[in-house]
C-alpha cells in the first residue's frame, strides 16, 4: 500500500555539487537552504565530511554548519565515510549523520580506500560513537542493485550488511542506486527482502537517474511502501569516483509526480525550481530537471 505522505531528503547540496568542478560559495550554500526550507523542505542533507582535496566543494562543511538556520522543524544531516569525517560531523553539530559504506569491493576501494571488511568494520565503529553522542545515524549501502565495475550485486551481501548495520545500532536504513542500475524487479525483490529480515526498520531509497528509470523505481518503492527518498533540486549529482555517474532524481520531477498521485509532501514545487534556477544561473548550466517555469 502507498504511503499517503511523503518525505523527501534533500541532496543536492551533497550529492549534487560533487559533482561539480567550480566551487559554490558558503553564502550561497546558505542561501539554498533558506530558501529550501521556505519551499517547505525539513530534511536536508548539507555536506560530505571527505577529503577537501578530492572533493573540493565540501572543503567548507564547517564554516556551513556554523551558518546553518536554528530550525527545530529542520533535520540538517551530514554524510560520513570514515572516523575522521564522523569527528568532523559531530563537531559541527548536525542533529543526523549518514553512515555510508559500498556494496561493491570496488567502488568501496575507489571510494574509500577499505575493503567491504574493513569498511564494515569501521561503519559499526562509528555508529558506536555517534549513538554515544545522541546523534541520529542513518546507515546507507552504496551500490546495493549494481556496481559499473562489478555488475550486480548479490541480494545476501545486501542483507547480511543491511543487518550489520542495524544490529550496530543505525536507526534507518538507505538503499543507493549509486550507479543507476536498479530496475523495478530489482527494487520490488529487495525491499521485499529486506522489509522481511527487518521488518520494522524504516527504510528509505537514494535513486540515480542514469538509465532513465529513477521515477519508475521510486513508483515501484511507493508500491512497497517506502515513504522518504532522496532527491537532488535540478536532478543535480553523481559520484566522482563512478565513471558515467548520473545525478540524482530531480526534486520537483519526483515532487510533480507524488503530487499527481495526491501524496502530501509538505513542499511548494514552484520554490524548488526557482533554486534549480539559481543553480543554473551560478554554474552556466542546464540541469536534468524536466519541470520548468511557474508550477501550481
Amino acid at each position: 500500500m502507498m504511503p499517503e505522505h511523503v518525505v523527501l531528503t534533500e541532496v543536492g547540496l551533497r550529492d549534487g555539487l560533487q559533482f561539480e568542478p567550480r566551487p559554490l560559495p558558503t553564502a550561497k550554500k546558505l542561501e539554498a537552504i533558506n530558501l529550501l526550507i521556505r519551499a517547505g523542505v525539513r530534511e536536508i542533507q548539507v555536506a560530505s565530511f571527505v577529503n577537501p582535496k578530492l572533493v573540493p566543494q565540501m572543503a567548507d562543511a564547517e564554516a556551513l554548519c556554523a551558518g546553518l538556520p536554528r530550525k527545530e522543524t529542520v533535520v540538517f544531516s551530514g554524510l560520513v565515510l570514515n572516523k575522521k569525517g564522523l569527528e568532523r560531523a559531530l563537531a559541527g553539530g548536525l542533529q543526523e549523520v549518514e553512515v555510508s559504506i559500498s556494496a561493491s569491493e570496488t567502488h568501496s576501494r575507489q571510494n574509500t580506500g577499505l575493503s567491504l571488511q574493513e569498511a564494515g568494520q569501521q561503519a559499526r565503529q562509528m555508529i558506536a560513537s555517534a549513538r554515544r553522542q545522541n546523534v541520529r545515524v542513518k546507515a546507507s549501502i552504496q551500490c546495493a542493485f549494481g556496481c559499473v565495475s562489478q555488475g550486480r550485486i548479490p541480494e545476501d551481501l545486501v542483507l547480511h550488511m543491511a543487518r550489520d548495520l542495524i544490529d550496530s545500532g543505525a536507526q534507518t536504513l538507505s538503499l543507493a542506486d549509486t550507479t543507476g542500475m536498479a530496475n523495478p524487479l530489482a527494487i520490488k525483490s529487495l525491499l521485499e527482502s529486506v522489509h522481511g529480515q527487518l521488518p520494522f526498520v524504516p527504510v528509505s531509497l537514494h535513486l540515480h537517474d542514469t538509465r532513465g528509470l529513477g521515477l519508475v523505481n521510486l513508483y515501484c518503492g511507493l508500491e512497497q511502501g517506502v515513504s522518504s527518498f532522496d532527491t537532488a533540486f535540478g536532478g543535480m549529482g553523481g559520484c566522482p569516483f563512478l565513471p558515467g555517474a548520473a545525478g540524482n532524481i530531480a526534486t520537483e520531477d519526483t515532487l510533480n509526480l507524488l503530487h499527481g498521485l495526491h501524496l502530501s509532501t509538505g513542499i511548494r514545487i514552484d520554490e524548488i525550481v526557482n533554486i534549480t534556477t539559481l543553480m543554473e544561473n551560478f554554474f552556466q548550466k542546464r540541469y536534468p530537471a524536466k519541470i520548468r517555469g511557474t508550477v501550481s
